[in-house]
């Protein structure tokens, strides 16, 4: 992987014939390899590039961040120096989407660069009520939880001393959305595409199509089979979407 000179965002490959970079934001207790596979699946007009937060990876000694302010603007000011010199778009799966929005708003609010497109996966709407919070909860009742969002790997509940190293990121990741604080403001002028799972005990069609809000640009909802994980599930699907709209 091509780390540049500061570790915030990786380029999984590099993309000679790119016209648009693609920024991905992962969910909570996800990293770089989320979307290790990705380059592959989309088009070669479309250079990857990953969020690599603190805590988990390569940066796994690094303590998580706790809270989304200082997450985005951290992330803004990290974002490559080169970032505007052709188009990008940012994609974010559960807390990511929520990461990616709040990032694009930042930049937009400092008046620089926006991404031609926002791409918003498994997230409610900001402007929705918070649901029950869960990053305080016991530690028996925390794992319960993530298990019936099918948000931790087997091969990682199989390893209890794996499962109890990543537990503070996990909590770390669920903290940020938790409490973050949505503060209204005019709708972004860019489109947003919004991605669902049919099976989704999380996220409702409502809560996903509540992201109508957020643009005065054009809006698109696309479901596929799979729950609050279709990422994984329906990876080639999920591709294609974002090749057919990034295009």
């Amino acid at each position: 992987m091509n780390y540049p000179a500061a570790p915030w965002f990786v380029r999984l490959k590099p993309a000679p014939r790119a016209k648009m970079r693609l920024y991905c934001f992962p969910y909570a207790g996800g990293g770089v390899p989320v979307f290790r596979t990705w380059p592959d699946g989309l088009s070669a007009s479309i250079e990857v590039w990953a969020a690599h937060l603190p805590g988990r990876g390569s940066r796994s000694r690094e303590a998580p961040v706790r809270h989304m302010l200082p997450l985005v603007q951290t992330l803004v000011r990290q974002l490559p120096a080169d970032s505007n010199q052709r188009p990008f778009a940012f994609f974010g799966h559960s807390l990511g989407a929520r990461v990616g929005f709040e990032v694009a708003r930042s930049l937009r609010r400092q008046g620089k660069p926006l991404p031609a497109q926002l791409f918003v996966s498994a997230c409610p709407a900001p402007q929705l009520p918070s649901g029950r919070p869960i990053h305080m909860l016991p530690k028996a009742a925390f794992l319960a939880e993530l298990q019936r969002r099918n948000g931790i790997p087997q091969e990682v509940l199989a390893h209890p001393e794996l499962l109890e190293l990543l537990l503070p990121m996990l909590r770390a990741d669920f903290m940020v959305i938790e409490t973050a604080v949505y503060r209204r403001e005019p709708p972004l002028n860019f489109p947003i595409t919004a991605f669902g799972g049919i099976e989704d005990p999380i996220v409702s069609r409502g809560a996903l199509e509540a992201w109508r809000e957020q643009t005065s640009g054009p809006f698109n909802m696309v479901f596929f089979t799979g729950d609050h994980f279709f990422l994984r599930t329906a990876e080639d699907q999920l591709l294609q979407a974002i090749n057919t709209t990034a295009m």
